[in-house]
């Protein structure tokens, strides 16, 4: 198994990837497959952009030569809020489940965040109950801090999301760790 950023050249198999992941999995992603196949194939090679650095970067699992697997990461550009990184798009097919090509990508995903300058959390937000996926997060260092009811709509039935946090920095400031036992302030 090897992990490794994904470039714009592999983008009609990343978006393969992720059009299976949205029609297995409709619960798991705010988008919808009927959106993401509807965008041209450019939309897709520029999420998977050379930019340094990128606003957002995915990586991939690889089995051999086949994907096996995918997660983004995507950073805040705002001033205030540029200490935030967010995991995104999370997937591994059924079939390579249970092989540690999850927990490679979340790994991944947290050095990369590590080696950028200001970045201090990584959240990320898993469908409440699947307990698989929240227990790989949980592994990984990721914590609980709330759960967003009705967070998707999923044809007429609504599902919720946890929403989780890792600290990628050098220890919590002692300011912040003062009446904030679960996570950092949510102030918006």
């Amino acid at each position: 198994m090897k992990v490794r950023r994904l470039v714009p050249e592999q983008a009609a198999e990343y978006r393969a990837l992720m059009l299976e992941a949205y029609e297995a999995h409709a619960d798991a992603f705010t988008s919808s497959v009927a959106e993401r196949a509807a965008l041209p194939l450019d939309w897709w090679q520029s999420r998977l952009s050379r930019r340094e650095p990128p606003a957002e970067i995915v990586f991939g699992a690889f089995d051999d030569a086949r994907l096996a697997g995918a997660a983004g990461l995507s950073f805040e550009l705002r001033e205030k809020a540029r200490h935030k990184a967010h995991l995104f798009g999370m997937y591994v097919p059924l079939a390579d489940r249970g092989r540690g090509f999850g927990r490679a990508l979340v790994e991944a995903v947290l050095a990369y965040a590590r080696s950028r300058d200001h970045v201090r959390v990584v959240q990320l937000t898993v469908t409440h109950g699947n307990l698989a996926a929240q227990s790989l997060y949980q592994r990984c260092g990721f914590v609980a801090f709330g759960v967003e009811p009705y967070a998707v709509a999923v044809g007429s039935d609504y599902v919720s999301k946890m929403h989780m946090w890792c600290d990628v920095g050098h220890g919590a400031p002692a300011k912040m760790l003062a009446g904030a036992p679960e996570g950092p302030p949510n102030h918006d």
